[in-house]
């Protein structure tokens, strides 16, 4: 995998990888960007929700499990010297799905930040999740069910 990031004006970059998409990069006004694009800290976190969402979808599915939306929300505490690199993040998983025992939702959950989300395992980062699934919210709890 390859990616490449060009400057194009102040602080503001375009960026390409080998599936041809771009996307604008820039800093926040205060820093002397111009607020034209994510920011790249946003493009971690965007990126992170987009991998488990995606293996969240996937999985969800090989359960038979029929849902109305998978959202997942991201909260990033960064470190507050440099370099601030994100310290704690949670997951909240928003998931809509009438006839889903939250013990299958958990594993889904489980699988992905375990096993199968390769942002997650790229990440220095302690992860924290949360579900909400029908409108109820439950902690992740400790320990797998049995």
């Amino acid at each position: 995998m390859r990616a490449h990031v060009s400057w194009k004006d102040k602080l503001r970059f375009e960026a390409t990888a080998d599936s041809g998409h771009l996307v604008v990069i820039d800093a926040k006004p205060e820093a002397g960007g111009e607020n034209k694009g994510p920011r790249p800290m946003e493009l971690l976190l965007m990126g992170l929700g987009g991998c488990t969402g995606i293996d969240m979808i996937l999985i969800l599915q090989k359960m038979r499990i029929e849902f109305d939306r998978v959202d997942v929300v991201l909260d990033g505490a960064r470190a507050t010297g440099q370099p601030e690199r994100f310290t704690d993040i949670t997951l909240t998983y928003e998931v809509d799905a009438p006839d889903a025992p939250l013990d299958k939702v958990e594993r889904a959950v489980r699988l992905s930040q375990e096993k199968y989300c390769s942002a997650a395992h790229s990440l220095n980062a302690r992860l924290e999740a949360v579900i909400v699934l029908n409108g109820v919210r439950h902690e992740l709890s400790a320990e797998p069910a049995p």
